[in-house]
């Protein structure tokens, strides 16, 4: 019998069929941006065609990286759509990198052009000499007041759009079958290990990543949401938020650069946002102001980049009638690979069942494949919940290497991501994460887990953020030691929160040592750093 093969059209998937998406169907559907400006997608669809013709006339080549280094606003989602519809790439700049690794990957990235915040030009502008790659500064306007340099590589942004005319044309026509697979964006990971790496989506990579964001049953962007990404937007593609709002005719709500909680908290209540992500050091700082706002229009609070503890979950349950949603995943997975939350099988259960569920991680999303193996055999392992291995994925939007350096042993020989999470998979295929590998303890030849300890002591109601290290022990190797922050007027102690954890965890879990702080230390996108903690403890 003779193979007969599929009579579908060879259609391109690409971010230009998102934009004119948007822009056809959904012309009346708003941005909002923090201090009141609110744009149709027709306006922003029409700033993106002057863009585009704009980089033509600044003789951007195709298949140049264009640096964005900017806060989530209208203008950086303008740039989200016409650096890759005009077959750019677009490279989305941290802007709490140091000097050191800013300068490192703008230069490995080989930037032709740099669009940058006006408040920021201060944390870039004093490297703008030693990146000669770079041949074009573009400022986004903004009400800082910032100083902006005199300088012929120096041009404005709004000036820029103002003067081209606009694209008239298809983008989506002007890509081939195989022009999918071109490199749409360019993310670097935090550098913690070494320096960053890059990680390149491509058009085919990021819009089945996007039509996930609409999976029913997961997150499960829809029309009639207001999806508005606390996550910063110079982070993996905001979660891929921007670019699922846009494909399902969501209006979006963009905060700027602020993360202060009764801005955030305010804008969420009047724009009836539906849908918000950020990382779990974000929704904590919400909690003391939650019920002084009226957030009944939130159907999905989602959070990622660490643990979100039960405890927080809870609290967000109570006070505004939605739980935050687990999601996992990392630069190199788009970054969703997993998101949790309870099934139908879990709607007959009790209150600590499902609590228990959403302390997971959660499935994967469709497409997604998942396994964990043994670290030392590279054997993969049962799916029963309790199995303990490394987290391992494949699919169409996984990252299978990295930008000009060699993928090392990030990737096994059948092509899967080794994540460096060790993680449970039960028979339903809910990840529950144990800790990061290098982040095990190991006291006396046992393992301890740092995220089982730090969510014990996170269900503390006086405790507002905590981290668990190892420290060097004479007898047991290492032993754990928790850095706590405390709510404002705690009189908590190191005796109160081991003895309410003693019921939680084993004895010999129990830290060593308690250290309260007034803050700790965070990555560039807003996660706890331990690196930069074990870093200040051992010169301590």
């Amino acid at each position: 019998m003779t193979d007969v093969d599929g009579l579908m059209q060879p259609r391109p998937l690409t971010i230009a069929h998102i934009l004119e998406r948007a822009e056809k169907l959904y012309a009346h559907k708003h941005v909002t941006t923090a201090g009141g400006e609110r744009l149709t997608y027709a306006e922003v669809a029409d700033h993106t065609r002057r863009l585009a013709t704009a980089l033509d006339a600044l003789g951007v080549p195709v298949g140049a990286r264009v640096a964005t280094f900017a806060a989530n606003t209208r203008r950086h989602l303008e740039l989200y759509l016409a650096v890759p519809v005009t077959k750019r790439v677009l490279h989305s700049v941290n802007i709490r990198l140091s000097p050191e690794h800013l300068e490192y990957i703008v230069e490995h990235a080989e930037d032709d052009v740099v669009f940058v915040d006006r408040a920021l030009l201060p944390r870039i502008w004093p490297s703008a000499d030693r990146l000669p790659k770079v041949r074009h500064w573009v400022v986004l306007p903004d009400d800082s007041g910032t100083e902006i340099p005199e300088d012929p590589r120096v041009l404005d942004y709004d000036e820029l759009v103002a003067g081209a005319a606009p694209f008239t044309g298809s983008f989506e026509d002007a890509f081939t079958l195989a022009d999918e697979n071109l490199a749409s964006g360019l993310c670097y990971t935090s550098g913690t290990t070494g320096p960053p790496k890059g990680v390149v989506y491509s058009h085919r990579s990021t819009v089945l990543h996007c039509l996930g964001t609409l999976a029913a049953g997961f997150i499960g962007l829809c029309e009639s949401d207001v999806v508005m990404p606390i996550v910063p937007m110079f982070h993996a593609n905001a979660w891929g938020l921007p670019y699922g709002a846009m494909m399902t005719g969501a209006s979006l709500v963009l905060p700027g650069p602020s993360a202060d909680p009764t801005h955030l908290l305010r804008l969420m209540e009047s724009e009836r946002v539906t849908v918000a992500g950020a990382v779990p050091t974000v929704w904590t700082s919400l909690v003391p102001r939650l019920r002084d706002h009226d957030l009944g229009a939130t159907r999905f609070l989602l959070g990622g980049g660490s643990a979100i503890a039960p405890a927080l979950s809870e609290t967000y349950r109570s006070a505004v009638g939605v739980p935050i949603t687990h999601s996992w995943g990392m630069t190199e997975i788009s970054p969703v690979g997993t998101i949790g939350g309870t099934r139908t099988q879990h709607q007959d259960g009790g209150a600590e069942q499902q609590v228990a569920v959403r302390a997971a991680q959660g499935q994967p999303l469709p497409l997604v494949n998942v396994r964990i193996v043994d670290v030392e055999t590279g054997r993969e392992l049962p799916r029963d919940g309790r199995a303990i291995g490394e987290v391992q994925v494949a699919g169409p939007w996984v990252a299978g290497g990295y930008f000009r350096v060699d993928g090392g042993t990030s990737f096994t020989g059948d092509g899967w991501l080794r994540t460096g999470d060790l993680a449970t998979i039960d028979a339903e295929g809910y990840l529950r994460l144990v800790d990061r590998i290098k982040d095990l303890i190991k006291s006396g030849g046992e393992w301890i887990s740092s995220v089982e300890l730090e969510t014990a002591i996170f269900s503390h109601p006086d405790v507002v953020e905590v981290a668990v290290i190892a420290r060097p022990d004479p007898r047991w190797v290492e032993r754990p030691a928790a850095y706590v922050v405390l709510r404002d007027g705690s009189a908590a102690t190191a005796e109160d929160l081991l003895r309410h954890i003693t019921p939680m965890v084993a004895k010999w879990w129990l830290p060593d040592e308690v250290v309260f702080m007034s803050a700790l230390p965070k990555t560039g996108t807003g996660k706890l750093s331990k690196t930069a903690l074990r870093d200040a403890t051992r010169i301590a």
